[in-house]
């Protein structure tokens, strides 16, 4: 049986995590020992494409149709300056490719290099939730949902986390090669293929670095006192604002408005003594603010996509009951 290649390219720009790239490689290895298994005539190709070798390949105008890519996937990285300002030739070679069919995947913080590219204009995406906001706010013109790790869309996927190449690279599987070969290749990884979300994982972490010093004082007082009652007059008294001002200052400093801070301040003390104690619910739900154990739930089941139940089996112990 002949096999036809199917060819994938990552791409090995400065500061990308190689512990994804090297895991790409023997993810699509074990893919391909499936596929010979099942008789299935795919096997998988890997280029790792450093920038000096993009720049090579458009030097010599190489017509994107020869590389036969069917996706180019920009991995993760921690810290790289490199995702902020990228080379404009790789941004012209992943356009270049994308108008040639191929599928452009990014992982974590390779959606910034994806979206500069132009190529996420007015299409959903997701990065790692920890540079949502940043994320947002240098592409406003892409919707951003942190709360997905994987978003498909068709001829662009994005992941999450630092380790939804995993995520990715079994989307890939299952693309090429069919779900039957992914779900195998899942168990003999012993990687978790169903469904999850970003927002299980994510803690909520207040942004402090705004320079706005009467917010900030407001947050340390939230900080302190997330149990107790408050108003938009107790703030903005707080920081000698009107409310009007308070409220548009505080939204812009932190992202959110006062009722949705205090809200995602509560759920994370929450998970924060699910983890630590054992404690139940409705006294957690006493302890951080909420008369009403049915509206903290809600609340809860909204922010983290768990029930406090399934939250603390995934992350505790199935033993405790929340």
């Amino acid at each position: 049986m002949v096999n036809r290649c199917v060819k994938f390219a990552v791409v090995d720009y400065p500061g990308a995590l190689q512990s994804a790239i090297h895991g790409f490689q023997e993810l699509f290895s074990l893919g391909n020992q499936l596929c010979q298994e099942h008789k299935l005539g795919r096997q998988f190709s890997v280029d790792v494409c450093q920038i000096d070798k993009i720049v090579q390949m458009i030097q010599e105008d190489r017509n994107p149709a020869e590389s036969s890519y069917k996706a180019i996937i920009l991995p993760p990285s921690i810290g790289s300056i490199f995702c902020s300002s990228p080379d404009p030739r790789l941004k012209d070679w992943l356009v270049r490719h994308h108008s040639s069919g191929a599928i452009i995947c990014s992982v974590c913080a390779g959606a910034f290099i994806l979206a500069s590219s132009g190529l996420l204009c007015r299409r959903v995406a997701t990065t790692h939730w920890e540079l949502a906001s940043k994320f947002s706010q240098k592409f406003p013109e892409v919707i951003t949902d942190c709360e997905k790790i994987l978003i498909n869309d068709g001829d662009i996927i994005t992941a999450g986390g630092l380790m939804a190449w995993v995520d990715l690279g079994l989307e890939l599987v299952a693309q090429f090669a069919g779900l039957n070969v992914m779900h195998k290749l899942s168990r003999l990884m012993i990687v978790d293929s169903g469904l999850r979300e970003q927002r299980y994982y994510q803690s909520f972490s207040p942004k402090l670095d705004h320079g706005d010093k009467g917010i900030i004082k407001v947050q340390h007082y939230l900080q302190t006192h997330f149990s107790k009652s408050v108003t938009v007059k107790a703030l903005s008294d707080l920081c000698c604002l009107s409310e009007r001002t308070f409220l548009r200052r505080f939204e812009k400093s932190t992202g959110l408005k006062p009722i949705k801070y205090l809200q995602k301040l509560r759920v994370q003390k929450a998970c924060d003594l699910l983890e630590t104690t054992d404690l139940a619910f409705g006294t957690i739900s006493e302890k951080v603010g909420y008369e009403d154990i049915s509206a903290l739930r809600k609340v809860f089941v909204k922010t983290i996509g768990l029930t406090p139940r399934d939250f603390k089996k995934r992350f505790v112990n199935e033993n405790h009951k929340a």
